[in-house]
Formats: C-alpha cells, structure tokens, sequence
C-alpha cells in the first residue's frame, strides 16, 4: 500500500522552521538550508514544495496572519461569553498573550517589516486589521456601548482601528522584551474605557 502523505503537514512544518529561524535570527538569516536543517528534512523536500525562498516567505507571513487570526477566535471561544465589552476584550489580549507563541508571530511579522518596502504581497499581508475584522470590531464595541447605556451613535470605524493598531503596536513591544503581557493589558483597559464612555 502506497504511504500517504500529509503534504499540509509538511508545509507547516517548513513555516513554523522559518518563524523560527526569523525570530531568532532575523530574516537575512534564513535560506532554505537553514530550513531544511531547522525541519530535520532534505533541501529536496524544502524545494518541493517552494520553488524560491520568495514563496517561501510570502506562505509564512500569510500562515502567520492566519495563525493570528486563530488566536484570536480562540481567545473569543475561550472566553465563553455573550457580552460584546468580554469579547471585544478577549479579542484585543489575544496580540498582548503571554504565550511563547504569540511573541513568536509577532516577531516574525517584525522581522520581515522591511520587505514591505519593496514588496506589495508582503506589504498586504503586514496591514493591520482587515475590513471584515474592523466591521467585526465596530460592531463590538457599538454593542458594548449600547450595553453600558451610552450615548455616543458614532460608527466605531475609526476607534475600531485604533483598537488594533494599539494592540498590535503593544504586541509588538512584548515580543521585543520592552513590556510584559500584564503592562500591556493595562494599557488595552485604560485604552478601552475611553472607547466605550
């Protein structure tokens, strides 16, 4: 019987090899080599499936963005609730978890910033926020603010963006080491109050 082969499972391993390599290293640091080596596979499979380290790189910022997005609808699963203000905050601590993964993304879309330059598939890929998650967030807090019986009927768009720019940016100061997870949440609540009076 012929061996099946999971070819999904071949290409996350080759991503998460690259996260890696990038977080520790920086971009410049990765070949496909240093892939295959950080895989424990041949070169031949890295070129199997990536014809240039180009197309590798691009399916490790787009699995990143992917994965991101799984933390966050974990995080909103996880915290079990109806209320638009809980989720609206699982939501944004998701960028600003403590988990040794979550810093791993966030260095990895860090580390690759500069490609963004010249790259306009990377520069895509690195753009905070889409207009699915921005509606998704508007909606959430004009809920929490109906909740709390404010007055405020603006759309939300606008303090929507803020909200992800802000956590991405706090993100990103945790996985450089500059503020711990539990800083940066106070930041988050401090942020979201002024959002929802």
């Amino acid at each position: 019987m012929p061996k099946i082969v999971d070819h999904e499972a071949r290409r996350t391993r080759l991503v998460e090899a690259v996260w890696s390599l990038a977080a520790r290293g920086g971009i410049e640091q990765v070949s496909l080599r240093k892939v295959a080596e950080e895989a424990g596979v041949s070169m031949g499979q890295v070129q199997h499936y990536y014809s240039s380290m180009q197309a590798l790189i691009r399916d490790a910022l787009d699995r990143a963005a992917r994965a991101v997005n799984t933390t966050i609808e974990s995080a909103v699963t996880a915290a079990d609730t109806t209320s638009p203000e809980a989720i609206l905050r699982a939501c944004l601590y998701a960028l600003v978890s403590p988990a040794a993964e979550s810093s791993r993304l966030m260095r990895f879309a860090l580390v690759t910033a500069g490609r963004a330059v010249s790259d306009p598939t990377t520069a895509k890929l690195l753009a905070p926020g889409d207009d699915e998650l921005l509606t998704f967030t508007a909606d959430l807090i004009r809920a929490a603010r109906e909740e709390r019986g404010s007055e405020r009927h603006d759309e939300g768009r606008t303090d929507a963006d803020i909200c992800w720019s802000l956590a991405t940016s706090l993100g990103v100061d945790i996985a450089l080491g500059y503020r711990t997870s539990e800083a940066a949440q106070r930041v988050l609540d401090h942020h979201i109050e002024q959002v929802l009076r």
